[in-house]
């Protein structure tokens, strides 16, 4: 179904990004990384020593900016304005820090405003933190991805190695249940599974379980729908 969405939420390196560019792949339907507009913004006040804790500056730099995505050879590109930021938003200094931007009520609501407009056609994968509590909360398909924070430190840290980054798990690990804390506690938007939702947890399931259990949720819905008609 073309005006078909799914929301996933869940905390940071549960594998929310990896499984929903394919499951949208599998099903035809557009993927929007609502992290990435966050680590933009994060980013590009890094980059213009603008304080992160200054929530009018963030505000107003958001106003100025323009962030877009583009596919090209089955990857998404990530644009602030006419800058690439795909690799740059996955740096260490950004990782560390989108959790205190995101935090800010006026740049979520900012940020909530842009995500719905991308919703208003359907046909879309979206995941974030409250996709399913506040950007998409009628969406037909709602998935909680979860996993230890071990697992997703591992991951986590893998990921970075390959990147060539210089990276420690312990960090990567305290830094997980720092941000799992904050996301959680945040009075703006906080990280929390929505009452229809359906919790995965992925710590012992690779990619490839992950992306069928969803599509067979996907595929029951979609019947659903349809036969409703």
């Amino acid at each position: 179904m073309e005006n078909f969405s799914i929301a996933i939420d869940g905390p940071s390196s549960a594998g929310k990004s990896t499984i929903a560019k394919k499951v949208a792949s599998q099903l035809g339907l557009v993927y929007l990384d609502t992290g990435a507009m966050y680590r933009s913004l994060t980013y590009a006040a890094i980059q213009r020593n603008i304080s992160l804790e200054d929530e009018a500056a963030l505000l107003e730099l958001l106003n100025g900016g323009t962030i877009s995505f583009q596919s090209a050879e089955g990857m998404q590109r990530i644009f602030w304005d006419s800058e690439e930021v795909t690799d740059a938003i996955r740096q260490t200094d950004v990782t560390q820090q989108v959790s205190l931007v995101s935090s800010h009520a006026a740049v979520r609501t900012e940020m909530v405003r842009r995500q719905r407009a991308f919703t208003e056609a359907g046909g879309i994968v979206m995941d974030g933190r409250d996709i399913g509590t506040v950007v998409m909360p009628h969406a037909p398909l709602k998935i909680f991805l979860v996993a230890e924070v071990t697992e997703r430190a591992r991951r986590r840290y893998q990921e970075s190695i390959d990147k060539g980054m210089d990276v420690s798990l312990e960090e990567i690990t305290e830094d997980l249940i720092r941000r799992d804390h904050y996301d959680s506690n945040r009075k703006a938007s906080p990280l929390k599974k929505a009452e229809d939702a359906i919790e995965i947890d992925s710590t012992y399931l690779s990619i490839d379980e992950v992306v069928e259990k969803v599509l067979h949720l996907a595929k029951g819905k979609m019947s659903i729908m349809n036969n409703s008609f």
